[in-house]
């Protein structure tokens, strides 16, 4: 009897194998196919996407040929848009105001080549592109769009941040064309940092008593937001990392590692004015970085002091001259407007213009301070 017992148990606990084994399996079989579906759902919308993007150009097309008929073509072309817009509603449904015809020839007027029309970009996208003005810009935040895979809600935010205008005020003419020709260029460290940079997805406009820690709390809750604003080629590494030196432990707010630079990118947050003592933290920091965790092949690790308020000369003095890994930016927690970020930069160059001018007076005919 006992004997019968024990095959029965082994019968059954091999029938459960068996009936696991079968689940399992099963279970992979459907991840395999909704992996297959998800893609081809994918593919199908970019398709459409695609579809519709160049449906829309053709239709601009018609509008613009059909104007250029008429003697009077402000009035003329405002009568066929009207006209069109009626029975392209009364055929199709939604989606064929007047205004939104008017995108459409306006498509059509500004990408006048439809075979450069790229597959990447969705209506959507192409729709926020033709708010911009500045036929830089624009080539720039296009070029962004298909290096960097931005989703049109990223890109809109940072058309509104005014993200082309902040790495660009700053630089010269040949600059500027390199910018819009091949998107944002990492060819030395200070083209990594920006000044200021824009914080408006903390929501924290409104709110004056926040202290250092609630602020790299914010960070962290919205951390695909701030790389976003830090730019390309950002990962995050750590927060409040650790440091300890004969027994004294320090912390770092937040490290990141840029792919493009190939180093590490320590940040320090300020609620407030920035501080000699400040800079000297940071200077430990990154000397610390660069003698433990540096290895072969990668660069010195970049200090990046993000604070409300910030003393240029400050940062000039204790700085030597031949530091070009430490910088101090301000954050912004507001969108500027181009006004505000103009008055910004023609500041800074005051500031620096001046200082150039107190290093040549204070150096004699030899060269010598």
């Amino acid at each position: 009897m006992f004997v019968l017992l024990v095959l029965f148990v082994a019968k059954l606990k091999k029938g459960n194998e068996m009936k696991n084994k079968e689940i399992v399996n099963s279970n992979s079989a459907y991840k395999s196919i909704k992996l297959i579906l998800l893609k081809a759902k994918g593919k199908s919308f970019r398709a459409i996407d695609n579809i519709i993007v160049k449906a829309y150009w053709n239709v601009g097309k018609i509008i613009v040929e059909e104007e250029q008929k008429g003697a009077d073509r402000a009035e003329y072309g405002k009568r066929i848009i009207e006209s069109f817009s009626k029975k392209l509603t009364k055929d199709f449904g939604k989606g064929f105001s007047p205004t939104n015809l008017k995108y459409f020839r306006l498509f059509y007027l500004t990408f006048p080549k439809g075979h450069a029309l790229r597959d990447e970009l969705s209506w959507t996208h192409y729709r926020l592109i033709l708010k911009i003005e500045n036929i830089e810009s624009r080539n720039f935040y296009i070029t962004e769009c298909l290096e960097s895979r931005w989703s049109t809600r990223e890109l809109e935010r940072q058309i509104n941040s005014l993200f082309f205008e902040r790495i660009s005020l700053s630089k010269n003419k040949d600059e500027i064309k390199k910018l819009s020709q091949h998107g944002q260029i990492l060819d030395k460290t200070s083209d990594l940092v920006k000044d200021p940079y824009v914080l408006e997805f903390l929501g924290l406009e409104d709110k004056t008593d926040f202290v250092e820690k609630e602020l790299e709390q914010y960070l962290i809750d919205n951390l695909e937001k701030f790389i976003l604003e830090l730019g390309k080629g950002f990962s995050f590494v750590a927060r409040q990392k650790r440091i300890t030196l004969d027994g004294d432990h320090f912390y770092i707010d937040l490290v990141f590692y840029n792919r493009f630079t190939k180093s590490f990118v320590l940040l320090d947050l300020k609620v407030g004015k920035l501080t000699h003592q400040d800079i000297g933290q940071m200077q430990m920091y990154l000397h610390y970085y660069q003698r433990t965790q540096k290895i072969k092949g990668e660069n010195d690790p970049i200090g990046i002091i993000l604070c409300t308020n910030k003393n240029d000369a400050v940062v000039e003095f204790t700085l030597s001259k031949d530091e070009k890994n430490i910088f101090a930016s301000k954050y912004l927690l507001h969108l500027p407007t181009k006004q505000e970020l103009k008055a910004e930069i023609i500041r800074e160059r005051e500031i620096f213009e001046r200082e150039n001018k107190l290093n040549i007076w204070n150096t004699d005919d030899t060269g010598k301070n």
